[in-house]
């Protein structure tokens, strides 16, 4: 599912908000996310939405909503993008495109059936896409340890002002009223590598807000949290312990490599940066090294000696332009002839 349909069906849920969605949560129908440590579960489909409402199945070639009892699929919350892979049952299968929880315990699988018919009452197997959870996890563990190595590099002003955990990137906003520098962005990304480094194990546990709070655990301003929570902790805690409901990696070695990839301002005092782990990492490591590969060969010289080169050629051109401004001066005062001219550009 492209961005753009993604927050047309976002939209649509938010429509249906006070109809199908409530109309299953009054009848007591609900979900349970049992998809931390699993990939695959076997489910029961719980209830069915096409275009005109609810439905007894889907079709090979429709898309709906599908509500399971029990789902290893992420709903989007958090910063955290929702999960896709597929339903499987005999003699059918569907795409999971996203998944969405528009009310607490409710969550809505979008899919579109490719083969057989998807019944109501139906036992399917559910498989989350497990490229896009490991890339995403990444994402979601480094969102932490940065968070983190800004408290370490520009001080406990840096709170958290929203995320964005996709498989491919990651975003991350804070507070902070002015441009991070640059010595300070490689210090934040130091850091966080010398933590994935580190291959410290994350634990993850349910306690009291209470009890979170008192162990120093870090909260998104404005969001609301139940009397259990759950936190996440980096090593022992002294680096890094949040609340978060999201998926994460086993240990901060998982991760591989973070690389920073932009900052910049988004609102008054509100910074983002952007950044790229694993994989992705390692792609862009790759681009910039064929970039500056490109370079050096173009000026017939080695990447380490560009930069003095090309300080050089901008010195000479430099010079260059200043003699072209003095023989256009001398031209147009008559002080020198054409041919005297002419004898000044040739030796330039």
């Amino acid at each position: 599912m492209c961005i753009r349909d993604r927050a047309s069906w976002k939209g649509d849920l938010a429509a249906q908000f006070r109809e199908d969605y409530t109309e299953l949560a009054d009848a007591g129908i609900g979900s349970e996310f049992d998809g931390y440590g699993k990939l695959r579960l076997e489910a029961e489909v719980l209830a069915l939405i096409g275009s005109d409402g609810f439905e007894d199945e889907l079709r090979a070639g429709d898309k709906g909503e599908v509500i399971l009892d029990v789902t290893p699929f992420y709903a989007e919350s958090g910063g955290q993008v929702g999960d896709t892979g597929d339903l499987t049952w005999e003699g059918g299968h569907a795409y999971v495109l996203d998944t969405q929880k528009p009310l607490d315990g409710l969550i809505v699988h979008r899919v579109d059936v490719t083969e057989g018919r998807l019944l109501k009452g139906a036992g399917v197997t559910a498989t989350v896409a497990e490229r896009k959870r490991m890339d995403t996890q990444r994402n979601h563990t480094a969102t932490h340890l940065l968070h983190a190595a800004l408290h370490q590099v520009l001080g406990p002003g840096a709170q958290q002002a929203g995320s964005l955990v996709e498989p491919d990137r990651l975003r991350f906003d804070f507070s902070w009223d002015g441009p991070v520098n640059f010595d300070q962005l490689q210090e934040v990304e130091r850091i966080v590598n010398s933590e994935i480094v580190a291959n410290r194990e994350l634990g993850k546990e349910l306690m009291s807000q209470d009890k979170a709070r008192e162990l120093g655990a870090m909260a998104l301003f404005g969001e609301k949290y139940g009397d259990t929570v759950r936190v996440v902790t980096v090593g022992d805690g002294e680096f890094s312990r949040e609340l978060c409901g999201g998926c994460h990696v086993e240990r901060t070695g998982d991760i591989g490599l973070c690389t920073v990839t932009g900052e910049r301002g988004v609102a008054a005092g509100v910074r983002r940066l952007e950044a790229v782990t694993g994989r992705g990492a390692v792609e862009l490591l790759q681009e910039n090294a064929r970039l500056s590969n490109s370079l050096a060969g173009r000026y017939q010289t080695s990447f380490e000696q560009l930069p003095e080169l090309l300080e050089k050629r901008d010195e000479n051109l430099a010079e260059l332009e200043n003699e072209v401004i003095t023989l256009k001066h001398k031209l147009a005062s008559g002080d020198a002839g054409v041919e005297e001219i002419r004898e000044e550009v040739e030796g330039v």
